[in-house]
């Protein structure tokens, strides 16, 4: 690398200047009229698909191409321009050129071109590439008048649009003023505690729906009460004629004891030492804590299993 900056280098004694470079060729020959070719670096302009091999190549993949500028190829004064690609897959040659009169570029031969959204159905209107100045100019007159008119539409749309969020934030508001003229009735009338006027402000504002749920909330208050009280009425009944119960046979039980015990005094055959010697019973049985031993079942002989007898 350090070779390149010397200024000055080393010719050996054999060297022949005229067999190096390429020679400079006269002008008018058939290389320097014909067309310009250079290597240049470029991205495909579109997605593309090779007709040799089917490969798809996308926008913007980069190529080694040839720029060919063919001589007398102009379009209103603009240079027409040509580029050759190669397949990535197959190698095989692409080309395509510069299209200025519709700002883009025009596939010639090698591959086909994907579709382009913008150019639907454009073939069938105007006839593609064929579309003349006036079909141009004429089809975008249209654009633009259809724009206009969606934009038109639009703005219709909108208008409506606001003018229904103000009908309803109109209605929200008036609603909003009921609502707090009611509650500021509803707190006079609580303030000034008048039952009347408060009763007649609630009958007023109440709707049907509210008065029909307090009534049936009435109706089940009433029918609960009804039937706490009836059972409330049936266990006092209960209560007295058990108590009516109680001193009857208290009643009968003394007299009949009392009789029973004048008849026992009046025909009792034994002697008052026997009296006495059954009126005292023997008193209980001590309990003992004593620990009692269970006896073992046995088990075996449940099952059916029998103890083999000792030998001694």
């Amino acid at each position: 690398m350090s070779e390149r900056k010397v200024l000055t280098k080393y010719y050996p004694p054999d060297f022949d200047p005229s067999l190096v470079g390429r020679a400079r060729k006269a002008k008018g020959t058939a290389a320097e009229t014909g067309p310009k070719v250079q290597t240049v670096r470029l991205m495909a302009p579109f997605s593309l698909r090779c007709v040799a091999c089917g490969e798809y190549m996308y926008r913007g993949r980069k190529f080694n191409a040839r720029k060919e500028t063919p001589q007398g190829e102009k379009y209103l004064g603009i240079q027409l321009y040509r580029f050759y690609i190669r397949c990535t897959r197959c190698s095989a040659e692409i080309v395509f050129r510069t299209d200025p009169k519709n700002q883009d570029y025009i596939m010639e031969r090698g591959a086909k071109r994907n579709t382009d959204p913008w150019k639907r159905g454009l073939v069938a209107e105007v006839g593609g590439d064929d579309e003349t100045d006036e079909q141009r100019l004429d089809r975008l007159e249209r654009e633009m008048a259809e724009a206009e008119g969606e934009e038109e539409r639009n703005a219709m749309a909108e208008l409506e649009g606001k003018m229904e969020d103000a009908k309803r934030e109109m209605a929200v508001a008036d609603a909003l003023d009921e609502i707090r003229s009611r509650n500021a009735r509803l707190e006079q009338a609580h303030r000034e505690g008048g039952g009347e006027l408060l009763d007649g402000v609630v009958a007023g504002v109440v709707r049907p729906e509210e008065e029909v749920r307090r009534r049936q909330d009435e109706e089940d208050a009433e029918a609960a009460r009804r039937a706490f009280a009836f059972v409330r009425r049936q266990e006092m009944l209960e209560e007295v004629m058990e108590e009516d119960g109680e001193v009857e046979n208290g009643n009968g039980a003394g007299s009949g004891s009392g009789s029973s015990s004048a008849a026992a005094s009046t025909f009792d055959p034994k002697p008052p030492s026997a009296a006495a010697a059954t009126s005292e019973m023997p008193p209980p049985p001590v309990p003992s804590f004593k620990r009692q031993v269970k006896k073992k079942k046995d088990h075996a002989a449940l099952l059916g299993i029998k103890k083999k007898q000792p030998l001694v």
